[in-house]
């Protein structure tokens, strides 16, 4: 999965070798993966309105489910403050891609 997402992530960015994928498995069941991409990149990965960052989400997903993989996916915001404390929002959005 990493992988996958690495390779539709770096066709959006102009600093494509500073793409990274964190997976990070939940008691739930759940693999959440995090995107970190380079300075000045995020704007690309979410796109207009969110439409792209919507439909990264949307592949992971689908990708994962394929698999038998439950996922969740985030993007990181490298100027927001760590939540490590806090849970991932996994409510967010349900795997068939709707607003919960």
């Amino acid at each position: 999965m990493e992988d996958f997402i690495s390779f539709i992530v770096k066709h959006l960015v102009e600093k494509p070798e500073a793409v990274r994928i964190e997976k990070v498995p939940e008691d739930s069941g759940r693999v959440l993966y995090k995107l970190y991409v380079g300075q000045g990149d995020l704007g690309q990965v979410i796109g207009k309105e969110g439409r792209t960052a919507r439909s990264l989400r949307t592949l992971v997903f689908a990708a994962a489910a394929r698999r038998g993989i439950r996922a969740g996916f985030e993007i990181v915001d490298p100027a927001m403050p760590s939540k490590s404390s806090e849970p991932p929002h996994w409510d967010s959005m349900s795997s068939s891609g709707e607003h919960a």
